[in-house]
């Protein structure tokens, strides 16, 4: 079943202005991989705990002065770490996962347009996902840095979804930040998640971080 999104994908013209989407910058990463990793520290630990973290991570200039521009992707790649060294695995996965929960929430708040959030889900999963892909890959430096995303989508009826990021620099067992960004975003604009499946990891010694998401029929509310 061909299809062109040429026009849908203008649904995802940023918003904001031609100043927000600059030429794809090597080894950045959006400031939200420490925002939101800094709130789901505070909202599960308490501030007292997100500091040490931050301190132990060499981020202690971002402490009551949040990042607003593109960062060095060294940052929060310190930031994971630290809460890996620092927390038990089963708790450092789950700060990960609501901070990259978080991030996928702020990302539909802020960067998709309303009208795409309107139109998204009321389309068949095999055409919103694959719009959804393409509009991701387009934005892919954001989150990947130096690694190198694509995605692509199998299906049409229950369509899953492919995303790679080849030397992932954010990777870290089972990358559960970059498996909640996903899963929010498929999950608020293309209909049910039925499964999350990362079948290879750069953080085990692959060379690529391999996520496959199973989607259902119905759109989540």
């Amino acid at each position: 079943m061909p299809t062109s999104d040429g026009g849908l994908a203008r649904l995802f013209a940023d918003a904001e202005g031609p100043e927000k989407t600059p030429a794809r910058p090597p080894a950045r990463i959006g400031p939200n991989a420490i925002i939101q990793t800094g709130q789901a520290l505070s909202a599960l630990y308490g501030p007292g705990v997100a500091r040490l973290i931050f301190e132990a991570a060499g981020l202690e200039h971002y402490i009551g002065s949040l990042p607003t521009t593109m960062l060095n992707e060294h940052e929060p790649v310190a930031l994971f770490a630290a809460i890996q060294a620092t927390l038990p695995h089963a708790e450092a996965d789950r700060v990960l996962a609501e901070a990259g929960r978080r991030t996928g929430h702020y990302i539909l708040e802020n960067r998709i347009p309303p009208i795409a959030r309107q139109f998204l889900p009321k389309l068949p999963a095999g055409l919103s996902s694959r719009l959804l892909v393409s509009a991701i890959a387009r934005h892919a430096w954001t989150f990947a840095g130096s690694g190198r995303f694509e995605g692509r989508v199998t299906g049409w009826k229950r369509p899953v979804v492919t995303l790679v990021i080849a030397a992932n620099p954010l990777a870290t067992p089972g990358c559960p930040w970059h498996g909640a960004v996903f899963h929010r975003l498929f999950a608020s604009l293309c209909g049910d998640v039925a499964s999350v499946r990362h079948t290879q990891c750069c953080a085990r010694g692959d060379g690529a971080c391999i996520t496959q998401l199973g989607l259902g029929l119905a759109p989540m509310p």
